[in-house]
């Protein structure tokens, strides 16, 4: 056995790794192909992988279910929370709720269940998961707010799913099953399990901050520590109740992931190679067992629910969760149309699957044929139902997500500012509170902690290396930003910019200002030091009102440029126009083709045209949505 087990176990480790390259090479979510070599080498397909392949599957997928969720839930910031607070909260409460009833409904009502098999597929079903939604953002690179969203309803509600699966499908085999017995059942694995997750980060947050971990070792220590950590986690949750080690995991990983530890780039990038292989291994193994007769056996039910959680409930809860938030229109559509569902349906239905099936057989053995024939109906149906679920929005969002996002127009152009000290952040404030997608690149520690308390998204690293400037977004970045203080750095990165990555617009700070003319040779929008505060000098001095009123930008007044968009300013004069402005706000300037130049109040704006805003600072933002037709 063992000498066929093994080279099943690499040949699938070697697939998942394809399927990751082709992911890459395609810009599609890797679970697409995961899902589509598992179906290939199962029963519907090659016919390698069966049941009977892996005789330790549930504890395999156990223990790799932890290393997934922990891993997701050490990438949960509580800054990035700060992003998209109200929004992140209503889709794991008022979402989940709707999630859970939506498809219980559908399911009792399509394919015709009882109660307790309907809110048991309702209840696995509430779970995204990091493990299809990581896949999805890493091809999508949507704004922070969104991906904040998503990553916190992915993480959370898996746990939520877990857990209210496995105390519904115990209390559906009570013989007199209650509400008092679901909620105590429940609250017994969640709050067991977040105490077990979080007394199990703080001992691991004490080893690797006060145990010598071998100098000359202690990188490759402190992640096998963490690694271990995430096991006892989910091993010690386990042990409490059934499932209750998700949310240990799920715990583990949030506190430890938002406490001062050390190496913990290292930390992330292995964690993060070990969760694309144990990934990789259960996706295909899960999907392998799957069987073409149970979904055929759904009928035009299956196909009723699938419409109904895609197209229905998932559009639904989003909408009431993000109505009034700060999400765009096209940002709620997205999210709304990004929902699949992973490993966590797919590994807890076929484990109850496995022992609805046990019963059945005993039920047989005692002579009850027709309990043994309805628990096996109940167990068909409960993972052809997930199943078509899973592959259907898999393939539909997981597939189209990246070209839906392009549709919507919700992919940000990128403002990389390479530098975190004072002037960098400083810059990268002004251009947040205008509302551009900003990542600040550092690797100085103390300039990466106090970006991040500021509420910076951070890429921790070397900005002239292209593979860091590569992995911080470049490559979808309208402008960059060298603001450091070392001019030889910001050369580097401007001329990175400009030759490797062509990107659109490439300012560069010049600390000296003997170094100016190389900037410009350069070809980028340089900004001396030197000259920048002289002429902050001669503005006190010969012009006092403009330097007070300057210094006011970006609290009290505002400057800013904005392309007329909006058709019914298009054809019409400044005169016009500037009293339709909101508040007290003036156009200043109009660029037109390649020239600059005030108007008068007879120029009529035409599509294209460039026009400065100046005024309050409330006034400029609303006469620039105005401006733009928004």
């Amino acid at each position: 056995m063992s000498s066929q087990l093994i080279p099943l176990v690499a040949a699938i480790i070697a697939l998942g790794v394809g399927a990751q390259l082709l992911a890459d090479r395609f810009e599609v979510p890797s679970i697409v192909f995961l899902l589509a070599a598992g179906i290939g080498l199962g029963p519907e397909g090659l016919g390698i992988v069966t049941s009977d392949s892996f005789g330790a599957l549930p504890a395999i997928v156990g223990l790799s279910v932890a290393i997934i969720v922990f891993e997701g839930a050490f990438h949960l910031r509580i800054e990035k929370l700060r992003q998209a607070t109200s929004e992140s909260l209503r889709l794991i409460t008022i979402g989940a709720l709707i999630a859970l009833f939506g498809t219980a409904l559908a399911v009792r009502f399509a394919l015709g269940a009882d109660w307790g098999i309907a809110f048991l597929v309702g209840a696995l079903l509430i779970a995204t998961g990091p493990t299809v939604i990581t896949p999805i953002l890493a091809v999508v690179p949507v704004r922070d707010r969104v991906q904040a969203a998503l990553e916190t309803e992915g993480i959370v509600n898996d746990v939520t799913a877990a857990i209210l699966a496995v105390v519904v499908f115990k209390v559906i085999r009570l013989e007199e099953p209650t509400f008092s017995a679901f909620f105590r059942l429940f609250i017994e694995r969640l709050g067991g399990g977040i105490l077990i997750g979080a007394t199990v980060a703080v001992v691991v947050w004490f080893v690797l901050r006060y145990i010598d971990l071998s100098p000359g070792d202690a990188p490759r220590n402190a992640r096998l520590v963490v690694l271990a950590g995430a096991l006892v986690a989910f091993g010690a949750g386990e042990t409490l109740a059934s499932e209750a080690g998700v949310a240990a995991a799920a715990t583990a990983g949030i506190v430890l992931g938002n406490l001062d530890i050390p190496y913990e780039e290292q930390i992330s990038e292995f964690k993060g190679d070990i969760t694309l292989i144990v990934l990789s291994f259960v996706f295909i193994a899960l999907a392998a067992l799957l069987e073409l007769e149970d979904l055929l056996a759904l009928g035009v039910g299956g196909i009723a629910v699938v419409v109904a959680v895609v197209f229905l409930i998932r559009p639904l809860l989003v909408y009431l969760s993000t109505v009034g938030g700060n999400f765009t229109r096209s940002e709620r559509l997205f999210v709304g149309f990004v929902g699949p569902r992973g490993i966590i349906p797919a590994s807890v239905a076929t484990l109850f699957a496995i022992e609805l099936q046990a019963v059945a057989e005993e039920a047989v053995a005692a002579g009850d044929a027709a309990r043994a024939a309805q628990l096996e109906a109940n167990a068909t149906l409960l993972v052809g139902t997930v199943f078509l679920v899973i592959l259907a929005t898999v393939v539909l969002q997981g597939g189209f997500a990246r070209h839906i996002a392009e549709y919507l127009d919700v992919i940000p152009m990128r403002v990389l500012v390479i530098g975190g000290g004072q002037v960098g952040r400083e810059v990268a404030t002004r251009l947040e509170d205008r509302g551009e997608n900003v990542v600040i690149i550092e690797n100085d520690d103390e300039s990466v902690e106090s970006a991040r308390k500021e509420g910076f998204t951070v890429h921790i690293g070397d900005g002239t290396k292209i593979d860091t400037l590569r992995s911080a977004g470049i490559e979808n970045a309208s402008t960059v930003v060298a603001a450091t203080g070392n001019d030889e750095v910001n050369l580097l990165v401007g001329q990175l910019a400009v030759t490797k990555f062509d990107v659109g617009r490439v300012i560069c700070r010049a600390n000296d200002a003997e170094n100016v003319e190389a900037f410009e040779e350069l070809g980028v929008d340089t900004i001396s030091s030197t000259m920048a505060t002289a002429q902050a000098m001669d503005n006190a001095i010969e012009r006092p009102a403009l330097a007070s009123w300057s210094s006011s930008i970006g609290e009290e007044g505002d400057v800013q440029e904005v392309t007329v968009g909006n058709s019914e300013f298009v054809g019409r004069p400044i005169s016009e126009i500037g009293p339709e402005l909101p508040g007290r706000c003036l156009v200043v300037l109009v660029s037109h083709d390649d020239e600059t130049f005030v108007p008068d109040a007879d120029y009529v704006l035409q599509e294209g045209d460039r026009i400065t805003l100046v005024g309050e600072h409330d006034a400029v933002r609303d006469s620039m949505a105005l401006c733009r037709g928004d």
